[in-house]
């Protein structure tokens, strides 16, 4: 994949726009091969400068340390030939207005986040856009420290309206592979990204709202109940979207909440903090679409005003 001038060899310059942990654990494995330039984007200024001081710092289900090129300044950022945005779904438009002059016309930019609307937002910014899903989990240990909970599959593919070329996708799936990740390029990866959807608009709010870590939520029978319920509605969407699903979301919820440890949900990560959390895109996403189509969805409307209540909660209102 690296090009080649003259005899010399140029490493691919890949940017992680978004070094949080997601973003950090696939930036990471990324760097650690020798035909690969990494540039990371973040706007924490503590992490990025830990990062360039003690290199970045992968513990858990992998175990290193690694240089890059970290900065949270994107004027420092040269021209890239991938893109991989890793934000919270509710900074990616901030995230690509100020990292878009990176990305030529011809260089793939693909989301890898959580949530629907992602790529639509990056796509009025760059030409080609890839869309992805994956399960994997992670979470920040510290400034320059990511712990990697478990690995899994990541799937990617064009998104559509973007005419991304199918042979950009497997490029970039197989930088990624190489580096020893996991992951499968896809003509249409809809189904996986809705698979992870209807999954996080079950476990996510349910865990933000009960503050119930996810094998407790799912062993309890009214929240696991709950969970169904949510799965059923965003299966309906998806089917009245003509959108066939791509895994088992029910074994995915088992898995999760028979881990060795117990594991809070991004959500409830979010709502401890008093952050705001990502369900416009998740189960505002569900509602939106299942309202337009005529599929009843009034679990995920009801969860997502929930969770927007809390989030105003934390506003001290009137």
């Amino acid at each position: 994949m690296a090009a080649h001038f003259d005899g010399i060899v140029m490493a691919v310059k890949i940017c992680i726009v978004g070094c949080g942990a997601l973003g950090s654990v696939i930036g990471g494995h990324l760097a650690r091969l020798d035909d690969v330039e990494v540039h990371a984007y973040d706007t924490s200024e503590e992490h990025t400068q830990a990062i360039r001081e003690r290199g970045l710092r992968i513990s858990g289900a992998a175990e290193f340390t690694v240089g890059l090129h970290a900065t949270s300044r994107p004027a420092e950022i040269p021209a890239c030939d991938f893109g991989i945005v890793a934000t919270k779904s509710l900074h990616t438009r901030a995230a690509i207005e100020q990292t878009a002059h990176i990305f030529s016309g011809s260089t793939p930019v693909c989301s890898v986040q959580n949530g629907l609307g992602n790529e639509e937002i990056i796509a009025d910014h760059v030409r080609y856009v890839i869309r992805g899903a994956t399960t994997m989990a992670a979470h920040m240990r510290g400034a320059g420290h990511a712990g990697f909970e478990f690995c899994s599959n990541l799937w990617i593919g064009p998104f559509e309206p973007s005419g991304t070329p199918y042979g950009r996708v497997e490029e970039l799936a197989a930088l990624l592979n190489r580096s020893g990740l996991q992951v499968i390029p896809l003509p249409d990866a809809r189904g996986a990204q809705w698979t992870k959807l209807i999954f996080n608009a079950a476990v996510n709010p349910v865990g933000a709202l009960t503050r119930l870590h996810h094998g407790a939520a799912e062993r309890f029978p009214p929240t696991s109940a709950l969970y169904e319920g949510l799965l059923r509605e965003g299966e309906a969407v998806a089917r009245a979207l003509g959108i066939t699903l791509h895994g088992d979301m029910r074994a995915m919820i088992v898995e999760g909440a028979n881990a060795p440890r117990k594991r809070n949900v991004s959500m409830l990560l979010d709502a401890m903090a008093e952050r705001l959390t990502e369900v416009d895109f998740i189960n505002g996403a569900i509602a939106d679409c299942g309202e337009k189509l005529g599929v009843p969805v009034p679990l995920n409307r009801a969860l997502w005003r929930l969770v927007k209540g809390l989030e105003h909660s934390w506003s001290d209102p009137e």
